[in-house]
């Protein structure tokens, strides 16, 4: 999907309805700006509550605490 949009003089921009209809975009939620080689994205924040679970199974260790008991 492609759009046009202007960017306003307090430098805003307004997600055009189609985006914000095929996204599920609400008004209040967070994004996070990155901005790569002259090309910006905006991506969903997504809270830490949603984001439980989401690498279950990971491991988790980490192999410096072994470097502790060395001492």
């Amino acid at each position: 999907m492609q759009a046009t949009v202007s960017v306003s003089s307090k430098f805003q921009v307004v997600i055009p309805r189609d985006v914000r209809d095929v996204l599920h975009l609400r008004p209040g939620e967070k994004m996070i700006v990155l901005a790569d080689g002259g090309v910006i994205r905006l991506v969903r924040a997504i809270p830490l509550s949603k984001a439980r679970g989401l690498f279950k199974g990971l491991d988790t260790s980490d192999p410096r605490e072994h470097e502790e008991d060395r001492t």
